[in-house]
């Protein structure tokens, strides 16, 4: 079993910036994708932002720029850097993350959530 734990979330007021984390643990083997979604009131869940084992990045139009997404492999760890933030990034984030566990099962684990609110 996998279990994803974000942290990070919080108030800040526009033009400001938060770090959100993720950190992996259970029984993992390898993790591969990791990624963070946002849901915003009323909006369908969307996918922000998303990084290889290797690496390589890709984000949503409406963050790039703006967001940087990184992972410490060694942790099984996922952040993501959120600058110039607006209202409209007003959302729970949510992480992902897809790999195997061991016997070799596997895995698509979320996040329970992190409230992310720009307001003055």
């Amino acid at each position: 079993q996998v279990q994803l734990v974000e942290s990070g979330g919080g108030l800040v007021q526009p033009g400001g910036s938060l770090r959100l984390s993720c950190a992996a643990s259970g029984s993992i083997m390898v993790i591969g994708t990791m990624g963070w979604y946002r849901q915003a009131p009323g909006k369908q869940r969307e996918s922000v932002a998303g990084i290889s084992r290797g690496g390589d990045t890709n984000y949503t139009d409406s963050v790039k720029g703006r967001f940087t997404i990184s992972r410490d492999n060694a942790k099984n760890t996922v952040y993501l850097q959120m600058n110039s933030l607006s209202p409209e990034d007003t959302a729970v984030y949510y992480c992902n993350a897809q790999g195997v566990a061991f016997a070799f099962k596997a895995f698509d684990a979320w996040g329970q959530g992190t409230l992310v609110t720009v307001s003055s």
